[in-house]
């Protein structure tokens, strides 16, 4: 039977070939451009919907898991939710006619880049990850760096007091391995899981300032801080303040990432699309 899978492989890649063809051919009959996939979550993301949108040499359709939370929307058409695994996402590139995928999501946003890299490199679409630098450790940081959630309790004393923005979704991972205090920033006011005895949510919606972020950590009397290596300006307030607090800082690891092409910046995706 290899010789029939082997042929039936061979179809699929000549059906998702002619149908690019007849995307492209379409585009050109009827005036249209180049339609971009934005995979969005970084703010990046804002910056190069921003700049694409004023552009008439394409079209972009912005893609959110959730709607954001932290900042309005994306002023280009946008979609929520999942695409149903990767082959889901396969046919929303092929029916929508995705000429080119930009993934600006966030840096541990690691398993929908990793997707949309294996479907893209399955259906020869263009893909640019966009990245921004990791934060590096400057005069006075007192950092050590680990590799998930999971590894923080090995340098957490009990009853240390620890202030944290790494969110919910792994919080059980992060909290149940030691008998520290945690204080969680969240962007909506709600109450801790039952489960979870040594947590206490701080409700707070950003950007924060410097000022703000030492305010916020002199209050709560934090011991440590543990944040999410997430790279970028405008959450990086909190590290500069746990610096002129003289406080330490443990910093979770980026996952790791796709094999594809990547720029750090908006301009450098930009500079991207110029070249498709």
């Amino acid at each position: 039977m290899d010789w029939l899978s082997a042929k039936l492989r061979g179809h699929k890649r000549l059906a998702r070939a002619r149908h690019r063809d007849s995307v492209a051919a379409m585009a050109n009959a009827s005036g249209q451009h180049r339609h971009i996939l934005l995979l969005a979550g970084a703010g990046e993301a804002r910056g190069i919907a921003a700049a694409l949108a004023e552009r008439d040499d394409c079209r972009v359709t912005g893609s959110f898991l959730y709607p954001p939370r932290s900042f309005g929307p994306l002023p280009v058409p946008t979609r929520y939710g999942r695409f149903g695994g990767e082959d889901g996402m396969a046919r929303y590139l092929m029916a929508e006619g995705i000429d080119a995928v930009i993934d600006a999501t966030h840096p541990f946003a690691h398993q929908i880049s990793a997707s949309a890299a294996r479907v893209c490199a399955r259906l020869a679409i263009p893909l640019l990850q966009v990245l921004r630098p990791c934060w590096t450790p400057g005069e006075g940081d007192r950092w050590t760096e680990v590799a998930d959630e999971r590894a923080v309790a090995a340098h957490l004393r009990p009853g240390q007091r620890v202030f944290t923005t790494t969110g919910r979704a792994t919080l059980d991972h992060l909290v149940s391995r030691c008998n520290a205090r945690f204080f969680v920033r969240q962007l909506e006011e709600r109450r801790p899981p039952e489960n979870l005895k040594n947590v206490r949510y701080v409700t707070g919606n950003g950007p924060f300032s410097v000022e703000e972020e030492k305010d916020t950590l002199s209050e709560l009397e934090i011991d440590v801080l543990v944040v999410k290596n997430s790279g970028g300006t405008t959450s990086e307030t909190k590290l500069i303040a746990a610096r002129s607090l003289g406080l330490p800082v443990i910093l979770i690891a980026r996952p790791p990432q796709p094999d594809v092409l990547r720029v750090e910046t908006v301009s450098g995706a930009l500079n991207w699309v110029d070249g498709l």
